[in-house]
């Protein structure tokens, strides 16, 4: 009888190490899908970043007084490229979001800047980079609720307590800053309207041409 206790217990220790192993194992897989998933958002960041001098001598070279949206887009910049966590990162990705709007509106005004093919270029590549962004960020915030509910949901938060697992924090957007900053450039000036003859007195209720 002791040797079958002794088994159980014996059993019950091993499931009860394997149980633990499992949701230890769990929780790092989540968590490197959560660091996997927010590289695909910093490479995209990068890249728009990139951007930014580019358009902004693009634009500089229409606009010369324009020197405070200038700057707004390039503090924007530096910012987002000094963001050290998700939550910094989506915040001064808001900002420069809002100084791209700004010099966007800028660029409204001068129709020879909005048909320059380099500026053309910059704004489509800029728009495409926007919109991975989004799914990026998708992407991310769904694989930080799944580790962070593992992390917050018995049994696998004591796991987490005793492993020093911690919360991942979201990339959010403002729901002001979702669209994509665009200008329309299909947008031109529409030709005057040829005066119509005669008026009341025109062709309409002149004289008939002679036969």
């Amino acid at each position: 009888m002791g040797i079958i206790i002794a088994i159980v217990l014996i059993v019950l220790v091993v499931l009860a190490i394997l149980f633990f192993v499992g949701m230890y194992n769990g929780l790092v897989r989540g968590r490197n899908r959560v660091k996997e998933a927010w590289s695909g958002i910093d490479v995209q960041l990068k890249r728009r970043a990139s951007l930014i001098p580019n358009l902004v001598e693009t634009v500089r070279g229409y606009a010369e007084h324009e020197r405070g949206t200038f700057d707004e887009v390039t503090q924007a910049r530096a910012q987002l490229e000094r963001a050290g966590t998700p939550a910094d990162a989506a915040a001064a990705n808001n900002m420069l979001t809002g100084a791209l709007r700004h010099l966007f509106a800028v660029a409204e005004n001068y129709p020879q800047l909005q048909a320059a093919q380099n500026f053309r270029d910059l704004q489509a590549e800029l728009s495409d980079i926007e919109e991975k962004i989004a799914f990026a960020r998708q992407f991310y915030n769904t694989n930080v609720l799944d580790y962070n509910n593992r992390i917050g949901t018995v049994p696998t938060s004591i796991v987490a307590g005793m492993f020093g697992f911690t919360p991942e924090q979201f990339f959010e957007a403002e729901e002001a800053d979702r669209e994509v900053p665009r200008v329309d450039f299909s947008r031109t000036a529409a030709p005057p309207t040829a005066p119509t003859g005669g008026g009341e007195g025109g062709a309409a209720g002149g004289t008939p041409a002679s036969s």
